[in-house]
């Protein structure tokens, strides 16, 4: 029996090369959630895929496949809730790993949801820069 096409996480909807990578984060958007920094950027109609960047800052080897291991989780489970057409990097904030699959599962959603809206709110406060 084979699987349901939508719970895949087949080559097509997965970031594969650093090139792929740089020009999500250096040409998209970015939002931050508690646990990842979420780059998002228009793919020009191609399915939404993901890529997941856990550093050796964020834990030991069983921590970081653990939040990768979810983070692919949760897209391969709500990628057609998902908006389509964009690619995604995730990128798992240091020492701040997540304690749950449904964290994951909520910021991935709601990251992709804000950047499918024309990206991060803007900032509010801050230090001005002096002339």
């Amino acid at each position: 029996m084979s699987p349901d096409p939508g719970q895949g996480f087949p080559k097509q909807v997965r970031l594969r090369k650093r090139a792929e990578y740089l020009a999500v984060q250096r040409g998209g958007a970015r939002v931050t959630t508690p646990h990842f920094l979420v780059y998002g950027r228009p793919n020009g109609g191609r399915p939404t895929r993901l890529g997941v960047t856990v550093s050796r800052k964020v834990g030991r080897a069983h921590a970081r496949n653990r939040i990768k291991r979810w983070a692919r989780e949760a897209f391969r489970r709500h990628r057609l809730a998902l908006p389509p057409g964009l690619d995604l990097v995730l990128i798992a904030r240091q020492g701040r790993a997540a304690e749950r699959y449904e964290d994951v599962v909520g910021e991935l959603l709601s990251a992709a949801e804000r950047l499918q809206s024309g990206g991060p709110p803007p900032r509010r406060g801050g230090r001005r820069r002096r002339r």
